[in-house]
């Protein structure tokens, strides 16, 4: 059997590939070896999501940990991502497991692993527990039965959903949204945030909300082209704002009541905006490498500490648990918020904004029209170049050799290497280059005051780097 790898957010291969029962027992007794070492009584909770034969890993999973002594703490029907996060923290467990893929298309599952503290564990820990996977299937979990694991008090189910409902419900006015005039709408991209909220918003207007795990053939990632029906839906119907969250319900997509797409960098904006003004709360933003400059900008206007960090959620949730951090996000969809749980969620998000519309009684527009008073008008895009690994690394290598001094008529002021290339034109214009750790693909990405003038960028570096 070949490595297992964990990438900046799980391991995930395709079903019936690399991805197998055995494989998924290879992983979970490399987290029982690890959480024995810790402690001598380690607890686990247990999920998975909308996806291919979800429940039949996850119950691997559940009975090899149970069979090398961990107290398994195992999911009723699907879940998303933050479900588990918060039931790691509400069940005081030593780690959450979730089996999902993410947003990655449906031939694909996965396994991410959760800290004690309800996020991401954190890069050392992976290391170690990547480091402990077997190169064989040692357990026989076929000959391990459920029911058998249930009476011996080595395993017990958990309603992690109505966990999640009731946190969510002590957390916001969900009478403000319900009984607002605005009417919102949600595409759960037939992924697990379904069910929650059918429950927290029962007046919200539905779409793709029924269980599909071959998601009709697109990945459950809410970027605007794989949203183009939810975008028509939103344009034909009297709809003040429509949210979508990928697969496992921890990213947001955004739509405004004209179909256009709200980007993270704005979603970003708007949550700090409402946080601050509105509620009068504080703390440090962090945010990743490929987040827009306005976030630092309005980050001056409030007063407020701003970090930039390297791209993957890890890296954020390691500072939201030792420092008092307002917001944490990235430019992929994923935010998280003070009084939550250092962990991405999408559904949350959302509501905070359903929140901030129905207490302001303005629109989705109106709102962004604030922020725009603030940090000034601005658009960004992102285009991924397919091109093969001997050509992606030629280029970083003249990215490094500080070859680019232009790109077509935009001349390079200064350049930042967090995490891939920035280069700076003036100081709210910028083109970024940075190469995927895992395919064939050189991530370009823009930000400028027009939509223009950022594909105009992105067309002049493609240009000049192929």
């Amino acid at each position: 059997m070949g490595d297992i790898k964990f990438g900046t957010d799980g391991w995930r291969a395709v079903i019936g590939h690399e991805y197998t029962t055995d494989n998924v027992a290879r992983v979970s007794l490399a987290v029982a070896n690890w959480l024995n070492e810790k402690s001598d009584d380690s607890s686990v909770v247990i999920g998975h999501d909308c996806r291919f034969a979800g429940e039949l890993f996850a119950e691997t999973a559940a009975k090899v940990l149970a069979s090398q002594g961990v107290k398994v703490k195992l999911a009723k029907g699907f879940v998303s991502t933050p479900m588990v996060s918060l039931g790691v923290v509400k069940e005081r467990a030593n780690l959450g497991v979730v089996i999902t893929a993410s947003h990655n298309p449906p031939s694909y599952n996965g396994y991410k692993l959760k800290g004690d503290f309800g996020g991401p564990l954190l890069p050392a820990d992976i290391s170690d527990i990547e480091s402990r996977i077997p190169t064989v299937n040692s357990v026989d979990y076929d000959a391990v039965l459920i029911d058998e694991l249930v009476a011996e008090d080595k395993l017990s189910y958990l309603d992690l959903e109505d966990m999640y409902i009731k946190h969510a419900e002590a957390n916001f006015d969900l009478d403000a949204i319900s009984n607002s005039d605005m009417n919102f709408a949600y595409d759960a991209m037939f992924g697990a945030g379904m069910n929650a909220v059918k429950r927290l918003l029962p007046g919200t207007t539905l779409l793709h909300c029924d269980n599909n795990p071959g998601f009709l053939g697109t990945a459950p990632e809410p970027i605007h082209r794989n949203l183009k029906e939810f975008s028509k839906f939103m344009y034909n119907n009297e709809l003040d704002c429509g949210l979508a969250t990928d697969g496992d319900a921890d990213r947001i997509g955004l739509y405004d009541s004209k179909g256009n797409f709200v980007d993270s960098h704005h979603i970003i904006l708007l949550l700090i905006h409402y946080m601050v003004k509105y509620k009068g709360m504080t703390g440090k933003v962090v945010t990743a490498f490929s987040c827009s400059v306005k976030i630092e900008q309005m980050c001056r206007h409030y007063n407020l500490e701003q970090e930039t960090v390297q791209i993957g959620f890890k890296h954020i949730a390691g500072k939201m648990i030792t420092e008092d951090v307002l917001l944490g996000g990235e430019e992929s969809g994923g935010i998280a918020t003070k009084g939550h749980i250092p962990e991405r969620d999408g559904i949350w998000m959302g509501l905070i904004l359903f929140e901030f519309m129905a207490k302001s009684g303005k629109s989705l527009e109106e709102l962004i029209e604030e922020v725009y008073e603030i940090v000034g008008e601005f658009a960004f895009e992102r285009i991924d170049l397919h091109i093969d690994n001997e050509a992606k690394r030629l280029i970083i290598e003249d990215c490094n050799s500080a070859k680019f001094t232009k790109f077509g008529k935009y001349v390079v002021e200064r350049v930042e290497t967090i995490d891939g290339y920035k280069f700076f034109f003036d100081a709210d214009t910028w083109l970024m280059i940075r190469p995927s750790g895992t395919e064939p693909v050189l991530r370009t990405y823009a930000e400028a005051r027009t939509q223009n003038k950022v594909l105009d960028i992105l067309a002049d570096c493609e240009a000049t780097i192929l």
